[in-house]
């Protein structure tokens, strides 16, 4: 099963969670060998759109408060079958600032490219259980 977009029914229930506490999201992707086209990304590799899409919401994470944790390229899947090409954690000082960035207007207009990018995806929420808060 692929998917690119949110599911409204786990996003309803991320929102119904205590908003001021911090959140972490785990995104698993996997690029298209070439971006789909028709949203400004057209002859991109997935990968350079998903550059393009990381540029364009990088001037937007100041208003919500993004921290990407870690970054990294995925090697061997150990359990499972599925097959990724990026690993990254981002951590949002709360709940509410992911939501409203989903919600966001700005947002919205580049999340195309995110989709035109990738063949595949998994955004999985966090909630730190270790460590420091």
């Amino acid at each position: 099963m692929t998917t690119i977009h949110p599911d409204q029914q786990a996003l309803n229930n991320m929102a119904s969670g205590a908003p001021d506490e911090p959140v972490y999201m785990l995104n698993l992707l996997k690029y298209r060998e070439t971006a789909q086209q028709g949203f400004g990304v057209d002859g991109l590799s997935g990968e350079a759109a998903y550059r393009e899409y990381g540029r364009r919401f990088a001037q937007l994470h100041p208003r919500f408060g993004r921290e990407p944790v870690w970054m990294g390229l995925a090697e061997n899947t150990i359990i499972g079958e599925e097959d990724w090409d990026v690993i990254i954690l981002v951590r949002y000082p709360t709940r509410k600032q992911f939501v409203d960035m989903l919600n966001d207007p700005d947002y919205q207009a580049i999340a195309p490219i995110r989709a035109a990018a990738l063949q595949d995806s998994r955004l999985i929420e966090g909630a730190q259980l270790l460590g420091p808060q």
